[in-house]
């Protein structure tokens, strides 16, 4: 593990919570230059701590207005079959997130689309339409009650 100080740990929990400031407005509210700023926000994503920055979009503006999680269990348990489907999941834009899992469901995958129809697009024609999946199982959003996707660092 990469020695963090208090600084970094402080400049971590900021960027976390908006990437857009910049190093003067960073500084200012961590007692450094922003020119040690920079160094260390450039240290920090060398080292694969910062792993990107990026912006956050509305679904709701941009149309998206149907999120399901999707478990999928897979057909055959080989590391040639596993490939195969992560290779589908990796190529489908709709795909946010996808987890390998212990337990009933081999993966859970999170999807946004515009639609109902398209889901079932998805779901039918993609997923199950796959020679590695068995079956799937989804379960719709009814409401996002949080979704900041901030680690549990804490900013000493």
């Amino acid at each position: 593990m990469i020695a963090l100080d208090a600084f970094d740990m402080r400049l971590l929990a900021i960027l976390q919570r908006d990437a857009g400031l910049t190093n003067q407005e960073i500084g200012a509210r961590i007692a450094l230059s922003a020119s040690q700023v920079s160094r260390r926000r450039a240290r920090l994503e060398s080292e694969g701590i910062i792993r990107r920055v990026r912006a956050e979009l509305s679904r709701d503006a941009l149309g998206l207005q149907v999120t399901a999680f999707v478990g999928v269990t897979l057909n055959a348990h080989s590391r040639a079959n596993s490939r195969r489907f992560r290779d589908l999941v990796n190529g489908m834009a709709s795909v946010q997130e996808a987890h390998a899992l212990t337990g009933e469901m081999d993966y859970l995958i999170k999807i946004t689309v515009s639609d109902l129809k398209t889901l079932a697009l998805v779901i039918n024609d993609d997923l199950l339409a796959h020679d590695s999946v068995q079956n799937v199982h989804s379960s719709i959003v009814l409401e996002t009650i949080r979704e900041d996707n901030h680690l549990p660092i804490e900013a000493g």
